[in-house]
């Protein structure tokens, strides 16, 4: 199959305010939100969709679609990032959640691990009063207060230097994301990969939060209430480099088994809390029991959490993450108690 996936960085430049656009022409914006993180892959997209974005662009067909380039994934050696939607180099990944949910706490981590791998992090300070964001600090070499700054400190480290950036939603309504994107873009630096959060949690509510985007990580209510983090949703976030033709073939096949056992599981886990357990066929308790083990596996410590949660932060392979879900998945721990599970590393 040919590997051909949405230009996500033209589309970004050309129409930043896609959700509304998108309606105005009869498109869903969840559409155009899976089609950009390759939730729903390209070749299975209607024409007239294609040609809708590629006149909201102002662009060709040819333009619109990248044929023959590989997404690259960054392994973060967070398991449930790893295995549902890996983070694109170079690309923008998008945090969905409210505040209390954990996103500054995963930022936080991303630039932490990031950092032991050579990048340098930047953080382009929100517009307005959030003290929340001091707590990340600590994990950032450069902090910039305009989009001008941001755009000059990154013209000075070049693609010489790989660089992590966050910026704040307020300053994607703006336009100003944008802006720097299309002006590093112009001068051939493509070494920067963006990280939007939104720190109001007003982005849970939007179909299309941040325009399009590379990665998107839903967070979960549930799991953040009752202590799973990351509280990564596995079945509504994704990436494009979940794309078949730029995934192993054995992580696909594992991500999408792993991801049909947590979306019955969710389903079961509704009824179970009602009526317990006691009335599920045997084989939907298998499931439901599956399903408990590799929500609690899928929890992990982080390392700038240590002085908190008092549990060393762990880094777990990507191959080590697929064997152990495979494990899981397959019944191997199915005797083995769920606390176990819970806030470790890898099963091995």
């Amino acid at each position: 199959m040919e590997n051909i996936r949405l230009n996500v960085s033209l589309l970004r430049r050309r129409v930043p305010n896609l959700t509304s656009v998108a309606k105005s022409v009869g498109l869903r914006p969840a559409t155009v939100s899976n089609l950009c993180t390759g939730k729903i892959p390209v070749g299975r997209a209607e024409v007239r969709t294609l040609v809708a974005l590629a006149d909201l662009a102002g662009c060709s067909l040819d333009d619109l679609i990248i044929r023959g380039e590989k997404v690259e994934m960054i392994e973060t050696k967070i398991k449930v990032v790893d295995l549902f939607a890996p983070l694109t180099k170079g690309g923008t990944n998008g945090l969905v959640a409210r505040p209390g949910m954990g996103q500054l706490v995963l930022l936080a981590e991303l630039f932490h691990r990031l950092k032991k791998d050579g990048f340098t992090t930047m953080l382009l300070n929100s517009e307005g009063n959030h003290p929340e964001v001091n707590d990340i600090s600590n994990e950032i070499d450069i902090i910039t207060n305009s989009i001008e700054e941001s755009y000059e400190k990154s013209l000075a480290l070049g693609n010489s230097k790989d660089i992590a950036f966050a910026a704040d939603r307020s300053h994607v309504l703006s336009g100003k994301i944008q802006e720097l994107q299309e002006k590093l873009d112009n001068v051939g630096i493509h070494s920067v990969t963006t990280f939007l959060v939104d720190l109001s949690g007003e982005v849970v509510d939007e179909d299309l939060p941040f325009g399009p985007l590379e990665t998107l990580w839903q967070f979960d209510a549930d799991l953040a209430a009752r202590h799973k983090f990351p509280a990564i949703n596995p079945v509504y976030s994704t990436s494009s480099v979940l794309e078949g033709a730029h995934l192993d073939q054995q992580h696909l096949s594992i991500q999408q088994r792993a991801q049909k056992l947590l979306r019955r599981y969710r389903e079961l886990r509704s009824l179970v809390n009602v009526r317990g357990t006691d009335r599920l066929p045997e084989s939907e308790l298998l499931t439901f029991q599956r399903g408990v083990r590799l929500e609690a596996y899928l929890t992990q410590p982080f390392y700038v959490a240590e002085q908190f949660s008092g549990k060393k932060g762990e880094s777990v392979s990507l191959s080590d993450t697929l064997e152990d879900v495979r494990k899981i998945l397959d019944g191997s721990f199915d005797t083995v108690q769920v606390d176990s599970l819970s806030y470790i590393g890898s099963l091995r």
